[in-house]
C-alpha cells in the first residue's frame, strides 16, 4: 500500500502551503514569496479537487507527526493535444507541482506521490508525461523513467 493519496478538498490549504514551499524553493531565493494569492485561489482548488473524474490530479503524504498537515504532493493535469506517432490519441499528462517539507525530504514521500500521479496517468491513457525539474529534483525523476528532452519552449505572459 503507497504511503500517498488523492488529495480532498479538504486538503487544499495544504496543497497551497506545498506548492508555496515549491515556489519559495525555485525562485525566492531562500525567501518567502508572496502567499496573498492563496485566498483567491483555494475556492477554485477546492472545487477542482472535488472532481475524482477530472483532468486534474493532486497525490499527498500526510505528515505522521501532525495530524492534518501534509508532507508532500505531486499533482498534474491530462491534456489532449492532437494525436501523433507515439501517442495516436493525444493524451499527455503534465506534473506540475511536486514539493515536500524541507524538514519531511528524504523519506520517499515525493516518490510516492509522484508513482501515484504516474499511475493516473496511465490508468487515462497518457502517451507520455512532461515535467521540468529542479536539478536537485532530476535524480528522482531519472530513477521514474523521465529523460532531459531539449526544451524548445516559451512563454507569454497575458
Amino acid at each position: 500500500m503507497s504511503l500517498a493519496r488523492r488529495a480532498l478538498p479538504e486538503d487544499a490549504g495544504e496543497v497551497l502551503r506545498l506548492r508555496q514551499v515549491m515556489i519559495d524553493s525555485l525562485w525566492s531565493a531562500g525567501g518567502a514569496g508572496p502567499t496573498e494569492w492563496h485566498a483567491e485561489s483555494l475556492p477554485t482548488l477546492r472545487e477542482r479537487l472535488a472532481q475524482s473524474d477530472a483532468d486534474f490530479a493532486a497525490f499527498v503524504v500526510e505528515r505522521p507527526d501532525r495530524p492534518g498537515a501534509l508532507a508532500a504532493l505531486a499533482a498534474g493535469t491530462l491534456e489532449y493535444r492532437i494525436g501523433r506517432a507515439g501517442n495516436p490519441h493525444g493524451r499527455v499528462g503534465h506534473v506540475f507541482s511536486v514539493a515536500t517539507d524541507p524538514d519531511a525530504r528524504h523519506r520517499g514521500y515525493a516518490r510516492a506521490c509522484m508513482e501515484e500521479l504516474l499511475a493516473w496517468f496511465r490508468a487515462r491513457g497518457a502517451g507520455h508525461v512532461l515535467l521540468n525539474a529542479s536539478p536537485a529534483a532530476e535524480p528522482l525523476y531519472a530513477s521514474l523513467g523521465f529523460t532531459r528532452d531539449p526544451d524548445p519552449s516559451m512563454r507569454l505572459l497575458l
